[in-house]
Order: structure tokens, then sequence, then C-alpha cells
């Protein structure tokens, strides 16, 4: 959907886009308009919670920028302090915030969900969100075409079916 680039976008230029609202060539009959922009909605919670903190840099991605009518979820990272994250700090910042304690990263705390392969974070079973933390140099765990580890920043800008480039959001306040 997105051809490969940054897209600068509020919340509402967001929810107003054709990610949300459907492609103008009309190739998309069956495609979830309103499950989408719920999505956004869950997102705004999240993306409040972190610009709250001090977070500005937040970009999303995953299959809700691909041409798929009707996406499990919306994916994304944040650029962070890694000292916050390191410590703790930034994950309890955020909990205070959120009435759901979401905020972690740890392995443990993922939970299968029915009829999907793998477990999920707390704030996907909440949110239908996954937002991850980016320090540079930390890797993501995602691989390239030729099994190289990405940073956040390169491995959501391929697609996962092709790693064909693609576009990717930055949410601006």
């Amino acid at each position: 959907m997105l051809p490969p680039g940054e897209y600068r976008l509020t919340l509402a230029e967001l929810k107003g886009s054709p990610l949300v609202q459907a492609p103008s060539s009309g190739s998309y009959p069956n495609w979830d308009s309103s499950w989408r922009a719920e999505l956004v909605d869950r997102l705004a919670i999240l993306a409040g919670q972190l610009w709250n903190v001090g977070v500005d840099e937040i970009f999303v991605d995953g299959s809700f920028v691909e041409d798929k009518s009707h996406p499990n979820d919306i994916d994304g990272y944040f650029v962070c302090d890694g000292n916050e994250l390191l410590t703790g700090a930034l994950e309890q910042k955020l909990n205070v915030l959120d009435p759901h304690k979401v905020w972690t990263w740890d392995p443990e705390s993922r939970r299968p969900h029915r009829g999907y392969p793998k477990k999920q974070l707390p704030m996907w079973h909440r949110y239908r969100v996954e937002l991850y933390p980016h320090v540079t140099g930390l890797l993501s765990g995602i691989k390239d075409q030729h099994g190289n580890d990405l940073e956040f920043p390169a491995a959501f800008r391929l697609a996962r079916r092709n790693n064909a480039p693609k576009g990717i959001i930055r949410l601006l306040k």
C-alpha cells in the first residue's frame, strides 16, 4: 500500500487516509475500514502514553500498511533512551499511565491467543498493537533475506512476504 519512504501523519490524518478508509482504486471490496479505524483508536492510546513520557519518534508498520483487507494488528517501534530502557524506568513510567499495565517486552509475558501461532505481548492482547523500543545498535530479532540481523528501522521497512522495500508511517503529535 505504501511505496518505500517515510510518511509523516498525525493520528487524524492516518484515520482519514486510504489505509483506513480504503484505497481509491476500489479493488478491495472487503476492506475493513471500521476495524482499521478501531486499530488507530487503540494505537492513539499507546502513542499518547509514549508522547506523555517524552518519546517523540513513533513508527507504524506491519500488515496495517500493506494491502491486507483485515489486518490482525498494528506493529511498530519507537526510538527511546537506551539507559531508560535498560534500567526499566521507561517501562515503569509507561505502566503508571496505562491502567492495564501492558508495557513490557519480556518474552515470559507472552501468552497464546486462540487461533494464532505465536504468543503475544500483553499490549497486543489488550490493544491489538505491538510497539517495540528501539535504541541504536539494538537488533530486532528480524533477519533479512540473507540471514543478517536487522535493527527495527531497517526491518520495518521491508515486507515480510518478500523482503521488498515498503513505506512506513511516522506518527506526528
